[in-house]
């Protein structure tokens, strides 16, 4: 079912051809003047260049014809030949009918995929501090956006799913080195460092998280003031991407106590993965690569690197090239997530969405430049869109990034904390959910504050960089995630009132004077979707899910549904109600915020 804002397109693209000229000049947009008019087309003048017409001629004969269609209540021409429309109640109550009474609210499903999304990225045996939140936040709002419009409704992988998350562990490196080195130190005895030692190896991890935490800044101090214990460490790597058994099997310990932790710290904030894949699942397929590369031409030989030229005319211009290979045969990131994008191109992924910081915008050039450059983004007949959805830092009042009153890195689980501690003050102080018990109470904290911290990232344009302020984010009133839960559980109140005295949703009728804005915002919402989907941009359902709020508020404010006695009046009122707040719920939904069902 087209959108209404593609049904007004195909109107006057018909009236555009019908008046002899190019129907691509037919197109609308909503009006930047909505105090003029709703919706508005500004194709007169570039279809009247060079006919000899002048362009509000070409205007109003598309003018004419349109006031014959009976879907506008009026049709202006303006200036040099812009043309102001302003929809007739009884279309916009028809489209209304359509979409908002159907599962989908009428926005269609896409075929723009399979897509893969790249975020989070934390690294083994580090803690999650605030660096980790908006990658982690912005790719489960593109996921769960990309489930919607795609239809997704398989489990995320095994084949059938038409979207894939990917956390993309941090777990190679000269880092697992580093760690093995330092628990071969503290517990030598371990049967891990025995070469003689056949197995099987102990199904329980020798160290915690904590342990890896702080071994892992010690030893790195350390390897650089000693260069015995650097050493030391990159024998260890090399040993370990040898495949040496027991460097698998202790560096398999280390993987699995930080996931268990990530999955703990992340599960907070509601988000998740289909697959926990890391550096090191594409290390085996790095040697045929560099094979195709080399056999094929595509690297050269550098100073004794292996590298990817990107500029067009070689080294002298372009991007600085992608090395692959140093020349003490080590690989470095740029050549594992090659490698990898590599396997998802050939996987049949359509788009491949790297949420990544800005500051990464260098290396994702290159890989992306030297994937095309070697063709890897073409598969299966058709190109691969591959992109770096870069965003800013999260800064303190300072404009620096934020940390601590210390002065540390704020970890993620003790920013959580703190505004889990905001959002009870917050209740509190405002004398709300008094009325529920101790674990509902609790459990809309929670809501509030996962509210607040992912709607406030969230709202910003992606690549800006923000003030985290809770004390601002946790206000009820303004553009903030608690206002919005408000505003949902405002409207869930108002159907639950009605019923109990018995009242249902009616009919959706055509919208009185005072209730236009409202059903233009619920029929806006596929083009909110698309334009979101399209330049991997949240803040645009966050601006629209506010709009849409006050929209609603305006509506309300000049009704009083629940004391209605046309019983026709209330019932369409219900409707209205009933599919603002389902359209709500779609996007909030979309956004991670979960809705509490009173406050």
């Amino acid at each position: 079912m087209p959108s209404p804002l593609k049904r007004l397109n195909a109107l006057v693209q018909d009236a555009f051809e019908a008046s002899g000229h190019d129907r691509r000049h037919g197109q609308v947009v909503p009006s930047a003047r909505p105090d003029l008019c709703q919706f508005q087309c500004n194709g007169a003048m570039p279809a009247a260049k060079g006919k000899g017409t002048p362009p509000r001629a070409v205007a109003e004969g598309v003018a004419a014809l349109l006031r014959a269609s009976g879907a506008f209540a009026s049709v202006e021409v303006a200036g040099p030949g812009f043309i102001n429309l302003v929809c007739s109640d009884p279309w916009l109550g028809e489209r209304a009918r359509e979409a908002l009474t159907e599962g989908r609210l009428g926005v269609p499903v896409s075929e723009d995929g399979p897509v893969l999304l790249d975020f989070g990225g934390p690294n083994v045996a580090k803690p999650l501090h605030v660096g980790h939140l908006r990658s982690a936040i912005i790719g489960d709002c593109l996921q769960r956006l990309h489930r919607f419009l795609l239809d997704d409704r398989g489990p995320g992988w095994r084949g059938r799913g038409r979207v894939v998350s990917d956390i993309h562990l941090g777990d190679w490196g000269t880092q697992m080195g580093m760690l093995i080195e330092a628990v071969r130190e503290a517990q030598p005895a371990l049967p891990y460092f025995d070469p003689a030692f056949s197995g099987p190896y102990p199904g329980t991890s020798p160290v915690e998280l904590s342990d890896l935490e702080a071994m892992y800044p010690a030893m790195s101090a350390r390897c650089k003031d000693d260069p015995a214990a650097a050493e030391r460490a990159r024998a260890a790597t090399r040993e370990l991407q040898s495949g040496r058994a027991g460097y698998r099997a202790l560096w398999r310990h280390f993987v699995d106590v930080s996931i268990a932790a990530i999955r703990s710290d992340f599960a907070v904030l509601g988000v998740s993965w289909d697959l926990w894949l890391g550096e090191s699942d594409s290390q085996a397929s790095i040697p045929d690569m560099l094979r195709d590369l080399e056999s094929r031409g595509v690297s050269a030989v550098s100073e004794g690197a292996t590298v990817i030229h990107l500029g067009p005319a070689g080294e002298g211009d372009g991007p600085p090239p992608l090395l692959l290979v140093k020349s003490d045969g080590g690989y470095l990131y740029g050549t594992t997530d090659l490698a990898t994008l590599r396997q998802r191109a050939s996987q049949g992924f359509a788009r491949i969405l790297y949420v990544a910081d800005r500051r990464q915008s260098l290396h994702f050039s290159q890989v992306l430049a030297g994937a095309a450059k070697a063709g890897y983004l073409r598969a299966s007949g058709r190109d691969v869109r591959a992109e770096h959805v870069a965003f800013g830092t999260v800064n303190g009042k300072d404009g620096k990034p934020y940390k601590t009153r210390e002065g540390g890195v704020m970890r993620l689980g003790a920013l959580l904390s703190e505004a889990l501690d905001k959002a009870q003050d917050r209740l509190n102080s405002g004398g709300m959910a008094v009325d529920l018990g101790v674990e509902e109470r609790a459990r809309v904290a929670r809501q509030v504050a996962v509210a607040a911290v992912k709607f406030a990232d969230l709202a910003n344009p992606r690549t800006s960089d923000y003030v985290f302020d809770l004390e601002k984010f946790m206000l009820f009133e303004g553009r903030t995630g608690p206002y919005l839960l408000y505003a949902a559980v405002r409207m869930k109140s108002i159907l639950r009132k009605a019923e109990e005295r018995g009242f249902r949703p009616g009919r959706l009728g055509d919208p009185a004077p005072q209730e236009r804005d409202l059903f233009l915002r619920l029929l806006s919402l596929p083009e909110a979707l698309e334009r979101a989907s399209e330049g991997s941009a949240p803040n645009l359902l966050c601006d629209w899910a506010y709009d849409l709020s006050g929209a609603f508020s305006t509506f309300y404010q000049g009704t009083n549904i629940l004391r209605e006695v046309d019983a026709h009046r209330r019932g369409h009122w219900l409707a209205l109600t009933q599919a603002t707040l389902r359209a709500l719920e779609l996007v909030l939904g979309l956004l991670g915020l979960e809705i509490p069902e009173r406050m």
